[in-house]
């Protein structure tokens, strides 16, 4: 999945040893994961495709391709490749700006595991990476009319420069005075039910008959401009994004009672 790590590189050794032989080029790279090895890249007239993964089983020497989620990495003339806490393989991109060059290759996250039951098949995840000590995105969460959106505008107001806030796909209709791309990205149920299948939201959830989520891109953009990105999702949302790969702070907002948030949305 595309989202923001923080982590600190030190002592790179490159990549792990392997025990066969697989006539890697120049331009790939080889971790042993468990019981599997992942080949990263691929040679060809003209250039490195990095997002390119194969899975080689060294229980019997078999290769198979891995349904690859996420937002991929851009071509790249090589690459070094080391694994990382077991469930994820760091990609270091070479010739690369300092925003594009750190990359991870999700290979055994708890997403990537619930997506392997989803799909029914073998899957891999690509996640864009802040090399250094970036700061956590804020998910602030709570019932609907709780204030998560006061509070959050107070502190946008208070404290413009630290951070930005992470504009929310939806597929229904704008409401009045709703700009696109400032309230919602407004988009085709089509577009974003592909966009979902091909891992491109933190999370999504269908409400009231229209879909709502949080893309990988729009928590990048804020992360990209240098502050913290809060978003603004409900329980359901948040429970999503925990059981994702996303490194973040959970913010649960109650309300004074159950009397007064019954009070607010009926008045709504």
């Amino acid at each position: 999945m595309g989202e923001v790590q923080e982590t600190v590189v030190e002592d790179f050794q490159g990549n792990l040893p392997i025990e066969l032989d697989l006539k890697l080029t120049g331009y790939e790279t080889a971790t042993t994961v468990g019981d599997n090895i992942y080949v990263i890249g691929k040679s060809d007239d003209e250039s490195n495709l990095t997002a390119c993964v194969r899975i080689l089983d060294k229980s019997n020497g078999q290769w198979g391709d891995a349904t690859v989620l996420g937002t991929q990495p851009a071509i790249c003339k090589g690459h070094s490749a080391v694994l990382v806490n077991n469930d994820r393989i760091l990609v270091l991109k070479k010739d690369s700006t300092p925003d594009d060059c750190t990359w991870f290759l999700e290979v055994d996250t708890a997403f990537v595991r619930e997506q392997k039951k989803i799909l029914d098949t073998e899957v891999v995840a690509w996640s864009k990476g802040v090399n250094g000590d970036g700061p956590k995105p804020i998910v602030i969460s709570g019932p609907s009319g709780v204030g998560k959106g006061t509070l959050i505008t107070k502190l946008m107001n208070e404290f413009p420069s630290m951070f930005g806030f992470s504009v929310s796909h939806t597929t229904r209709a704008p409401r009045n005075k709703e700009k696109n791309g400032i309230h919602y990205h407004f988009t085709e149920r089509m577009v974003m039910e592909k966009d979902i299948k091909n891992g491109k939201f933190l999370e999504s959830a269908s409400v009231h008959g229209n879909l709502y989520g949080t893309s990988v891109e729009a928590v990048d953009v804020v992360s990209d401009a240098g502050k913290r990105c809060i978003l603004d999702i409900d329980v359901q949302g948040a429970r999503s994004v925990r059981a994702n790969s996303l490194e973040a702070i959970f913010i649960f907002i109650c309300p004074p009672s159950f009397e007064v948030l019954e009070q607010r949305l009926r008045a709504r």
